[in-house]
């Protein structure tokens, strides 16, 4: 009833809308933003108010391409393509600010407005990557660059639009064009339908445990954050979810096998369940969209399509990569799985992995989470990364509470340099809720741009899914969570410092293997003694962490990692070999995962970081065929790291040159200014050595 009621208020909103001057009209999507800083005005904003937007917004961007096509003089950089740098306001406003709430804050109503304006963003790529007359002044600046005068910028920004109109489809003929477009929607819409179905298959699990025996191992804020959740719920005992703060500490802790069994099939098994929410016939049907796409774009497979623009260029490249770093992985895994299986006394499955790892980690270490969580409340570990950006780059965070938000959980900071100027808008959204997809990212409501003087600067946000408040006790992070928080943090970095002309290559438009050096180094410093001392410290009495336990985690910072790794390789292999198939006739993802595990010599009782089913990373987060970019970044963070700690972790000088890298965004030659940083090509061994995979 609800719903229906909510739907008719949509209509009656909409004939309201559409009958009104659009200044008056009360959309405030249209106007310009009356909060601070012209932050997006959430508190004000519907859902109809997207759909209007998305189509007042794309009618202005095409008008602003059409003079840009209709321009009877000769093409300049100037007259088109900075003029396509400075089309479309509007829609630039409305997609960025409508796709990432779509993102941490969805209901069935946004997805209705995305499933409506998909087919209407294909079709206004099509008008402006398809259209000859605007091809034909590109591709005449582009053959005349040498004699241009540009700079370094505008010529990687004329050479990316010459790249992305021919990889959009103007060298097609007219059919060639109509098939691509056809494919391109078919591609958005599966791409939607494959999230809706892992968010609601997420959501759809519970295990609810109302004999409290079933609780033996949990440790008391797993069990008190069940309880909140049943309360929520109105069910009587204790809710255990997949989202990970619920799922991942019952793997860890829960002594009841047969439920550990459970939720980590079901944690596994999301998407592939034979039900309303399977994903596996969309997979089949995404794969074979995009191989269509390749052949007709010229290559060979998806995955020669995709790395043409990347740094490794070839699926060969990126393929000897992740081999290189199979092999030492699957064997420090197979030593793990042999210590697992002493300590329990019989086979390992993989629910049981999780459990001994702990048993493991504890008789080894004298180490567990339940030592180390107290230390981390949330709050003072976004503090450690604040005063860490602060340290290497003279970053400042100012809290404000006038900026809107999308919601309650969420909090604003204004961004300052060292001299006080304004850098921007961050937001934080750490908690887990049904409206939010898993995972953490960064994305950006607004792109920092500096076009004829005109200094835009950026709104980024940190979206999480962190273990929530409960019972009085503050949100308290594990390790992996702490050094989430400094990942996500290093990408907002990346947005926030950059000092881009042009908003097509500012802050993380870089390219695909090369943005997560910027996370993934952010994360070094996240457990490194010296900073840990900063900002760990009891939630209770505020004493700092003892050196004591510091010393035990350094010596456990290796420990199982021969798990972790093989997981993420195998899954970057999974992604990769999947898009190097050449036909998909009779394509089964779970029968091609049992191959490449055999292919692999994968032990069973390790999975994929993601199955197929739920790797939203490759089916909808824009990394497909891009998976193995955490590692082959990996090796060029690793590599910086060991300069920052044979200089000082807080080198001034080391840390001003590796912010030249952090400003730049994507205006200069990402492996000439890596090597000016480093002074040498970026040393592969860094990262087996960084995971302890080789002898340091």
């Amino acid at each position: 009833m609800k719903k229906i009621i909510y739907l008719l208020s949509f209509i009656t909103v909409m004939s309201i809308l559409t009958s009104c001057d659009t200044q008056s009209n009360g959309n405030a999507l249209l106007r310009e933003s009356q909060a601070p800083f012209g932050a997006p005005e959430f508190h004000l904003y519907s859902i109809a108010d997207f759909k209007e937007g998305f189509d007042k917004g794309i009618a202005e961007k095409r008008a602003d391409i059409k003079k840009i096509i209709e321009n009877s003089e000769e093409p300049t950089f100037e007259n088109t393509i900075e003029a396509m740098e400075k089309s479309g306001r509007l829609f630039d406003k409305v997609a960025n600010i409508f796709f990432t709430l779509n993102e941490s804050d969805n209901s069935d109503e946004m997805t209705e407005v995305e499933n409506y304006v998909t087919p209407l963003l294909t079709d206004l790529a099509g008008y402006v990557y398809m259209n000859d007359t605007l091809f034909a002044r590109i591709r005449t600046l582009y053959d005349n660059r040498a004699s241009l005068a540009l700079d370094e910028e505008q010529s990687i920004v004329l050479e990316n639009y010459y790249n992305s109109f021919v990889r959009g489809g103007a060298l097609l003929d007219e059919a060639g064009k109509a098939k691509l477009l056809e494919i391109n929607t078919e591609l958005g819409l599966a791409g939607i339908e494959f999230g809706k179905n892992l968010l609601n298959d997420n959501k759809a699990y519970k295990l609810v445990i109302t004999d409290k025996k079933d609780l033996a191992g949990l440790p008391q804020s797993s069990i008190d954050a069940a309880a909140e959740a049943a309360q929520a719920d109105s069910i009587e005992g204790w809710v255990f979810t997949l989202d990970k703060p619920s799922c991942i500490p019952f793997l860890q802790y829960a002594d009841n096998r047969e439920l550990r069994k459970q939720v980590y099939k079901a944690y596994y098994g999301r998407g592939d369940n034979n039900n309303a929410n399977d994903n596996k016939a969309i997979i089949t049907k995404i794969l074979k969209l995009r191989k269509e796409k390749a052949n007709l774009l010229g290559f060979k497979t998806y995955a020669h399509f995709v790395l043409d623009e990347k740094m490794a260029k070839t699926p060969e490249a990126a393929l000897d990569l992740l081999n290189s770093i199979w092999a030492p992985a699957l064997e420090r895994a197979k030593e793990e799985s042999a210590a697992l299986r002493e300590i329990a006394g019989h086979e390992i499955e993989g629910w049981d992995w999780f459990y001994y790892t702990e048993k493991l980690r504890k008789a080894k270490y004298a180490l567990n989470d339940a030592d180390i969580k107290p230390y981390f409340e949330l709050n003072r570990v976004l503090q450690g990364a604040f005063v860490c950006a602060n340290k290497l780059y003279g970053v400042q965070f100012i809290r404000r509470t006038d900026i809107p938000v999308y919601h309650d959980e969420v909090s604003t900071y204004q961004v300052l340099d060292r001299e006080g100027n304004h850098l921007g808008i961050f937001y934080t959204d750490f908690f887990p809720r049904p409206s939010k997809r898993q995972g953490a990212w960064m994305v950006n409501f607004v792109n920092q741009s500096n076009i004829d003087g005109n200094s835009i600067r950026p709104f980024i946000v940190n979206v999480c899914n962190f273990t929530a408040p409960q019972g009085g006790i503050p949100a308290l992070l594990n390790i992996d969570e702490t050094r989430t928080l400094f990942h996500e943090f290093g990408h907002a970095l990346h947005g926030l410092l950059t000092q881009a002309h042009y908003p097509s290559v500012s802050g993380t438009s870089v390219k695909h293997d090369f943005v997560e050096l910027f996370s993934q180094v952010n994360e070094k410093w996240a457990i490194h003694p010296e900073v840990l001392r900063t900002y760990a410290t009891h939630y209770k009495n505020g004493q700092t962490i003892p050196d004591s336990l510091i010393e035990k985690m350094q010596r456990s910072s290796h420990f199982n990692l021969g798990f972790e790794t093989s997981e993420v390789v195998a899954a970057a292999l999974l992604d990769m070999k999947m898009h190097l198939i050449e036909d998909y006739t009779d394509f089964d993802s779970n029968t091609f995962e049992k191959e490449l595990r055999k292919e692999l010599g994968f032990i069973d009782e390790i999975e994929y970081r993601y199955r197929s089913t739920n790797f939203s990373h490759i089916f909808g987060g824009g990394y497909e065929v891009g998976y193995y970019s955490y590692l082959w970044a990996e090796v060029l963070d690793c590599d910086a790291f060991e300069l920052f700690k044979e200089k000082g972790i807080f080198d001034a000088a080391t840390a001003a040159s590796f912010k030249q890298l952090l400003e730049m965004g994507g205006t200069k030659d990402p492996m000439r200014e890596y090597r000016r940083f480093r002074g040498a090509d970026p040393n592969p061994d860094a990262l087996l050595r960084t995971r302890g995979l080789i002898k340091e």
